[in-house]
């Protein structure tokens, strides 16, 4: 937990010791506060024995009577009295008691509230504010470190658990950041001046204080043990019950489609309640926690109220000092009572800390080149001898995969499903580093280029077309700087989208909702190849982009990217032979291997899969065969 302190802005450092400083000097106020509650108290017991002498002791009262007989006044008495014991404290300021001390003792307890309470109020201000300074660093670095992940990186943690990470834990931790600079710095500094103090009065009734803080502390620190793996569960399960509900909110027309609604209530029901039940635990032990810490409270008062009787008896001691170490003693437990409240969030956060460090000290598996290496071929992408295989798979998925296309070639990729096209695609954006081989654009080892010059030459258009929120300019423009009216529209031409923009209300300025969940798939596909045409990139990619498109509007796409790109070289994904059969060279693969490269007239007749493929597509005649 304490390690992401070092996100804290040298402000906040500054801010923090200033928190630390009232914090000290609250407590001076409240330790200030209960001498002059004794002092009160004393200032009112002595006007009360100024005018009632006979209560203080018999030989007083014998002598006040036989005083008061002879002629003699009350304040005459004192007078007399205090000439004849002048060095008795008690008996002098009985003498001298009047209304007025307690009207100035009452008076600098008002002032010294007052100023404890204005620094609880600007302690609070601070704490939130350094809170959530730290919870917006933490915030913007993880979330910068997300987005530099490879996929092999996001995989290994979850869509889910990152979306957790990046949400409840921050939350967790900045709520308790808040309460330990509120109540944690208070609480210790107060147990401590407290019990010093009572020490300073008396050893006797220091005794039941210590004896009181140790059981607290022992059984905070047994609960502690207790609580602690269950707090870890609980945030793993946490992480299941966002992939699920995830899983499910996504996924809501198949599950209404086949009628699934009780399989995921009940899948989701189990998960919840083993939520349910580690949560109750904690629960649990704060109902048990808590009336033992009342019981330990109202003891020590007890036995405080039990010895310091016994004290002023011995006349060690009087009643105002007994009743303002009552008063420390009942800060000591109060203070343990702000602990509790830590003692329940400090593990949780100390959880959450650790989860977000795990994901801040992941090494990317993708590194930057120190200096990158400059282009020798512009608009080449070759594959040499490429294998490969996912980080946590066994077999390959690739397995030595040569071919070459030159500036303004298009080269299509066809197989079955699971052949490997898309693990292709995913080498030549360098979302994955190949396990042996080379993949090289322009010349270059992607390996010796930066990821962001990388991608800023490829214009991709993934399997499924995702679209953000915002408008349709927004869309279109996604990753360009300064986009300019004229080129958004162009884009929108060349990808056949602009004649159902036309149409949309707003035209370019309608509204898209996430994941484009307001447009139709073909509508969603278009929009996503203007946003690759924006880009004008040196390369396209087209991972099976065409399949949402109707015959004619795949064609007519193609046509104007070849018009209005041809200097781009094109990678084409497809399951459709029309799609691909126009392409200079077409890549065949089968269980990830290469099974066939050339044009389709040439794989026609020396290709068995790739005949296969097109007949049970085309008829013969439309084949030309």
């Amino acid at each position: 937990m304490i390690r992401l302190l070092k996100y804290y802005r040298k402000q906040d450092w500054l801010l923090t010791l200033l928190v630390v400083g009232l914090t000290v000097l609250q407590v001076y106020c409240t330790m200030t506060l209960m001498d002059y509650i004794g002092y009160v108290t004393k200032s009112i017991q002595f006007i009360y024995y100024h005018n009632n002498p006979g209560e203080i002791s018999t030989q007083v009262k014998t002598f006040f009577d036989a005083f008061v007989a002879g002629g003699g006044s009350v304040n005459d008495f004192w007078a007399h009295l205090t000439t004849m014991m002048p060095n008795n404290e008690m008996i002098t300021s009985i003498a001298n008691a009047n209304v007025g001390d307690v009207w100035f003792y009452g008076g600098m307890m008002v002032l010294i509230a007052a100023g404890m309470i204005a620094c609880q109020a600007i302690i609070s201000f601070l704490a939130s504010y350094i809170a959530s300074n730290l919870a917006t660093n933490l915030r913007e670095t993880l979330n910068n470190k997300i987005t530099g992940f490879a996929l092999a990186d996001i995989n290994h943690f979850t869509t889910a658990s990152l979306i957790t990470r990046t949400t409840n834990d921050i939350q967790q931790y900045q709520l308790t950041l808040l309460l330990a600079m509120r109540m944690f710095f208070a609480a210790p500094v107060t147990v401590v001046w407290a019990i010093l103090k009572i020490q300073s009065v008396s050893w006797t009734l220091m005794v039941p204080t210590v004896i009181g803080v140790v059981a607290l502390v022992l059984v905070l620190v047994v609960m502690l043990l207790l609580i602690m793996p269950k707090i870890k569960k609980a945030q793993k399960l946490l992480d299941v019950v966002n992939g699920q509900t995830r899983e499910h909110v996504s996924g809501i027309r198949v599950v209404h489609a086949y009628n699934a609604e009780r399989y995921q209530e009940k899948k989701f029901g189990q998960t919840n309640d083993d939520l349910t039940r580690t949560q109750l635990f904690s629960a649990k032990a704060m109902a048990v926690l808590s009336p033992y810490i009342n019981i330990i409270m109202n003891g020590i008062s007890l036995v405080v109220y039990w010895v310091g009787a016994y004290l002023i008896n011995n006349q060690e001691t009087d009643y105002a000092q007994v009743l303002s170490m009552m008063m420390l003693s009942t800060q000591i437990i109060m203070a343990f009572m702000m602990l509790l409240m830590m003692f329940f969030m400090v593990p949780r956060a100390n959880v959450s800390a650790k989860r977000m460090l795990e994901v801040l000290k992941t090494i990317n598996s993708l590194e930057d080149p120190q200096e990158e290496k400059e282009f020798t071929e512009r608009g080449s992408v070759e594959f040499k001898n490429v294998s490969f295989k996912y980080p946590d798979g066994d077999d390959y998925v690739l397995s030595d995969i040569s071919f070459k296309a030159k500036k303004g070639e298009t080269i299509a990729i066809i197989g079955a499903t699971g052949s490997g096209k898309t693990s292709i695609v995913s080498l030549m954006n360098r979302l994955y580093d190949v396990t042996d081989g080379e993949v090289l654009i322009s010349g270059v080892n992607v390996k010796d280029i930066k990821q962001k010059t990388l991608h800023s030459l490829i214009g991709y258009v993934p399997q499924k077309a995702l679209l953000f929120s915002g408008t349709v300019n927004s869309n279109i423009a996604f990753g360009v700087s300064s986009p300019d009216e004229e080129e958004i529209k162009r884009a929108a031409r060349i990808a056949c989208a602009d004649t159902f923009i036309e149409e949309m209300e707003g035209k370019y300025e309608a509204s898209i909702s996430q994941g484009g969940s307001n447009v139709s798939g073909g509508q969603r596909q278009r929009l996503c190849i203007a946003r690759a045409v924006m880009c004008k990139p040196e390369f396209f990619i087209f991972d099976d982009s065409f399949s949402a498109l109707d015959f004619k509007t795949d064609k007519e796409v193609r046509e104007r990217l070849k018009q209005e790109a041809s200097e781009a070289t094109k990678i084409i994904v497809a399951q459709r032979i029309g799609t691909i059969m126009d392409a200079d060279h077409i890549l065949v693969l089968e269980d990830g291997k290469m099974v066939g490269y050339g044009s389709h007239q040439e794989l026609l007749k020396d290709c068995q899969i790739y005949r296969d493929i097109a007949l049970s597509q085309l008829s013969k005649e439309e084949l030309g065969l």
